[in-house]
């Protein structure tokens, strides 16, 4: 009998653009735009495999589905999966690794060449263009990239690939330096004071953990350089939040990106939310869509036709628990 594959979620992957024949000729796809926790007990019931972005299977919903054999998280980060009830009730997790790379990257420089170059500023005042006695208009600074530092936070794929574009605008490129770092493809590692003081601009690569979470606090931001930008498609609780506005407002730093918050989607007050409605103009955010690329979804996809392909044959491929 043909498995049957339930993805709770697909609308937060798929916009009608993308290729999922390879995922239909592996079962019955049942597909639903998002579910609730209540509508995943439910429509897990007749899953074998589960597809999941964000939503979230826990031990409840692992008890609702008597026939489930695999859970396939339609990303890299599992948090939304309850690994230890897996565990307990023999069910495998996978995961896909390494497919939005290059739109991360890309993304990275598209929101720091707006923080630069107040692109995004610009663009939103069309009216003033014809109000001005010249074209041209110098109301917002617009710098250079060459000959600055880019301080990266983990030097894992999507690091290097930040570090090779950053090379490739003539920025010198620098990594956070751990105790028993070591300096890789010739980035040099700097000890934590000497990165915050050096580099003009910061961008977070680093896996969530205890002991990164809230790594840019109250304490990193006074110590970074005068006149730089952060920059964060990580996690969201890589950074203080409250503690990030108020530096923004204080010109501590001079501009920040974030695509990614905690929680998401966010409250109506949350602290970035309310800055940018009360006027902040220094923050620029972007709703988790760094990974978003066309060519990185389908890449996706791909990945987990091959996850299941190998789950099948008895292979562990991506497999997380």
């Amino acid at each position: 009998m043909s498995d049957t594959l339930v993805f709770l979620d697909r609308s937060t992957t798929d916009r009608g653009d993308i290729d999922f024949s390879g995922i239909e000729s592996l079962g019955r796809l049942v597909s639903h735009p998002t579910s609730t926790r209540e509508e995943t007990r439910t429509r897990l019931g007749e899953a074998d495999i589960v597809l999941t972005n964000k939503a979230i299977v826990g031990a409840e919903e692992m008890d609702a589905a008597p026939r489930l054999k695999l859970i396939q998280v339609v990303a890299t980060g599992v948090n939304n999966i309850d690994l230890e009830a897996a565990r307990a009730r023999g069910l495998a997790v996978c995961n896909v690794s390494g497919y939005s790379t290059e739109a991360v990257a890309q993304h990275v420089f598209a929101s720091l060449l707006n923080l630069v170059s107040n692109v995004h500023r610009f663009a939103a005042e069309p009216e003033k263009w014809a109000q001005s006695p010249i074209f041209t208009r110098l109301d917002y600074p617009v710098g250079e990239l060459a000959g600055k530092t880019l301080g990266i936070v983990g030097l894992g794929s999507i690091g290097k690939a930040v570090a090779r574009i950053g090379a490739a605008f003539g920025m010198k490129v620098v990594a956070y330096g751990r105790e028993g770092s070591n300096n890789e493809g010739g980035i040099p590692r700097l000890a934590p004071d000497e990165f915050f003081a050096q580099s003009d601009a910061i961008t977070l690569h680093c896996p969530l953990t205890p002991e990164t979470k809230h790594f840019i606090n109250a304490a990193t931001l006074a110590k970074m350089k005068p006149g730089s930008f952060l920059i964060n498609t990580g996690r969201g609780d890589l950074v203080n939040e409250a503690d990030l506005v108020a530096a923004l407002r204080e010109g501590a730093v001079r501009g920040a990106a974030v695509d990614v918050l905690t929680p998401e989607p966010p409250a109506a007050d949350h602290p970035f939310l309310a800055a940018v409605a009360g006027g902040l103009d220094n923050l620029f955010i972007t709703p988790h869509t760094a990974w978003s690329a066309l060519e990185a979804r389908q890449r996706l996809l791909d990945g987990i036709v091959a996850n299941i392909a190998a789950f099948r044959r008895g292979e562990r491929l991506n497999r997380v628990d």
